[in-house]
């Protein structure tokens, strides 16, 4: 007997024709011994349908009440899911994210999981039943729902499968493993059989879609192994666990990330002065916004003013503008500047860790293909890049050319 979490995404339920086949698959992969819990995300294009419904109705929305809204969409794929268990003759029941005992921070639409009690998820299980948890959702400590994000419902499978100490999380998509670059983009991308909580986590936080960056953590909190497989076929997918066993071990590059989804922030003329830095981003961290690759530098040496550039997620750009705005009066700016048409590609791998050469060789392989770079941050398992948005699919093509140019 095992007990195995499995999630399945919108493309995966986004029909009842599609239900019904994930609940034959989950079925013939599974034996009625087996304690199985169902996370899924809601149908196809419904979260984006909730939102053009929010848009109508007003362009300033509360994000209290986009939670309500949004959270409904999961509501209707867990019920119609048990219904098909039920249908086949398997016993079932739908959950609600709070329902789960998943207990959130009080962010509304990017909350993070502080706490699961499964005990109602685990008194489902030892009835025999298939448990169909909402994926998403939660509730904060004021009782209300909240949501985790675009791409939630991984987050909330593997956060599950850790609190259910499951023996293994399957995360079920529209791709069939975790590749090197985007197979779209670059149709050489390999498939890896298996990466670290490490290196998935700089992907995932990097660009690379198939994976949230939050539930990469908690798989790796858990140390819960999560693997990736398609929806729609029988490949073998991707292990992501701590460490890899065998031929993953030759690479020194592991994949190259990429995010058109960046805003570059060029805060200009900025005081030089002690605590100036920190007025700027604690009023950004008081809102919950994530900044990435930040670089100061001399304007003017004599005047003793510097320039701040940072990058940070584009949905979060009118909220940003408002905060600069304010922010910028008080500390005496020269000026703004707000670039969306910016993309940040880079190149991830445990093995770069030590291993002199790899930024000029990323660089190098950039300006052989004529692309200049704007930012260059790093870390110990990754480099970035940002570059001009036209020019992001070249450079991802480029850089991975050039570390698997004999794969």
């Amino acid at each position: 007997m095992m007990l195995i979490v499995k999630k399945f995404g919108g493309s995966s339920v986004a029909t009842p024709e599609k239900i019904k086949a994930v609940a034959d698959r989950v079925l013939r992969e599974t034996s009625p011994e087996d304690k199985v819990v169902i996370v899924v995300s809601a149908m196809g294009d419904t979260t984006d349908e909730l939102m053009n419904l929010a848009n109508a109705i007003s362009a300033n929305r509360n994000t209290r009440e986009m939670d309500m809204l949004l959270a409904t969409g999961e509501q209707i794929s867990i019920a119609l899911l048990a219904m098909a268990f039920q249908a086949k003759g398997r016993d079932a029941i739908s959950l609600t994210g709070p329902q789960a005992g998943i207990k959130t921070s009080d962010a509304h639409t990017k909350a993070s999981i502080l706490d699961i009690c499964p005990a109602r998820v685990e008194a489902e299980l030892a009835k025999g039943r298939v448990v169909v948890v909402a994926g998403f959702q939660g509730i904060a400590h004021t009782n209300d729902i909240t949501t985790l994000g675009r791409g939630g419902s991984d987050t909330t499978a593997v956060a599950i499968a850790g609190a259910l100490n499951a023996d293994v999380c399957e995360i079920f998509t529209d791709v069939d493993g975790v590749y090197s670059a985007d197979p779209r983009v670059v149709p050489s991308a390999r498939r890896m059989k298996e990466i670290t909580y490490n290196e998935m986590l700089e992907m995932a936080r990097l660009g690379a879609v198939v994976m949230q960056p939050r539930s990469v953590e908690m798989g790796k909190r858990y140390q819960v192994p999560i693997h990736v497989r398609s929806t729609f076929s029988s490949a073998s997918g991707t292990i992501i666990r701590e460490e890899y066993t065998m031929e993953e071990k030759e690479f020194i590059i592991r994949g190259v990330a990429q995010d058109n989804n960046v805003v570059k922030i060029a805060v200009l003329g900025v005081p030089d002065k002690p605590g100036i830095a920190y007025k700027v981003f604690s009023a950004l961290a008081a809102d919950h916004i994530a900044v990435d690759m930040i670089v100061q530098s001399i304007r003017n040496s004599d005047k003793k003013i510097n320039d701040i550039v940072f990058t940070i997620a584009k949905p979060d750009l009118d909220q940003v503008k408002e905060i600069m705005a304010k922010i910028g009066q008080e500390i005496g700016v020269i000026g703004l500047e707000f670039d969306e048409d910016v993309a940040k590609v880079s190149a991830v791998g445990a093995g770069m860790f030590g291993n002199p050469g790899i930024a000029a060789e990323m660089f190098g392989a950039l300006g052989d293909a004529g692309i200049n770079i704007e930012v260059i941050s790093t870390s110990e398992i990754s480099i970035s890049c940002l570059v001009r948005k036209d020019q992001a699919k070249d450079a991802v093509t480029a850089i991975h050319n050039r570390f698997f140019k004999q794969r």
